[in-house]
């Protein structure tokens, strides 16, 4: 039996803003198993210089990545999709051990299997140094509220 995560490829402009969300709000939880599942089991990924494949090394890249980074709110955008494929830009907020503040920006390419499962993903990452006081995502940790603002809204 296979697992389904929908919306299913292939995507209109609706199920790709539907999809892009909720993997901002998957990502949100900070659960690395949870956001696994909604990968492939073979999924494979390259995250700036990294390279993980399956859903093992996803949970412990997760792991890894949210003990480092504190705090963590990302806000995902669609950028553009077709077929089976979704591409998003993206900005994150997060602070490391010393409580110095950071502004993630990057893009990933998506690209889907037939269950809605996510086959592979791309992402290109850089990090800007913010004060305190440049911190724009403010809500409370999980998932974002549907009335703060997105990238476009707020000028990024």
């Amino acid at each position: 039996m296979s697992e389904q995560r929908p919306p299913l490829p292939p995507f209109t402009e609706e199920t790709a803003r539907l999809k892009v969300r909720a993997a901002e709000d998957g990502w949100n939880t900070r659960d690395p198993q949870r956001v696994s599942l909604a990968y492939t089991p073979d999924s494979r990924w390259r995250n700036r210089s990294e390279f993980v494949t399956g859903r093992e090394e996803i949970v412990a890249f997760l792991t890894g990545k949210w003990q480092r980074e504190h705090e963590y709110r990302l806000i995902k955008e669609l950028w553009a999709h077709t077929g089976d494929r979704i591409a998003v830009r993206f900005a994150y907020e997060w602070h490391d051990d010393s409580g110095r503040w950071y502004r993630s920006y990057g893009n990933e390419n998506w690209e889907f299997d037939p269950d809605g499962l996510m086959a592979r993903r791309h992402a290109s990452i850089n990090d800007l140094p913010i004060t305190e006081d440049e911190r724009l995502f403010h809500w409370p940790l999980g998932r974002r509220p549907d009335d703060h603002p997105g990238l476009t809204d707020l000028g990024l």
